[in-house]
């Protein structure tokens, strides 16, 4: 397989280092950082993650939402249902695609420790189906 899209590793480095840093503010409980900044901090390290494994695969997704993310990666790989849900459940905090109807939901605690647990998975699927590229 040939890697068509420059950069790709340099997204996958950047979502590592997303998730680094909001699994570290978590377990140190910052005050600095609140739930909602450990999510959105979670959410940009999905979304590198997955453009990291579509520019693997030469493709770049539609939109940036999980919803849209799910449908873009799933032009290369089904996604099994469970991850497509956590994936969801995460877009659910926060719809600000219309700027005049934005909705938002603050993320708790525990709602955290969930989306960073999801985020572990992402960066592992990303690991798995980005690895055959030496080039």
């Amino acid at each position: 397989m040939l890697c068509q899209l420059e950069d790709w590793r340099t997204f996958i480095k950047e979502g590592e280092e997303y998730l680094a840093t909001a699994d570290a503010a978590f377990r140190k409980r910052s005050p600095a950082f609140t739930p909602e900044i450990i999510y959105n901090i979670s959410a940009m390290a999905i979304e590198k993650l997955f453009m990291g494994f579509l520019m693997y695969h030469n493709d770049l997704a539609d939109n940036h939402t999980m919803a849209d993310l799910i449908s873009s990666v799933e032009r290369h790989i089904t996604l099994k249902q469970g991850m497509k849900n956590d994936l969801l459940y995460i877009d659910s905090f926060q719809d600000i695609c219309d700027p005049y109807n934005a909705t938002y939901k603050t993320p708790q605690a525990q709602d955290i420790e969930k989306i960073i647990s999801i985020t572990h998975h992402i960066r592992d699927f990303s690991e798995v189906h980005t690895t055959k590229c030496t080039a």
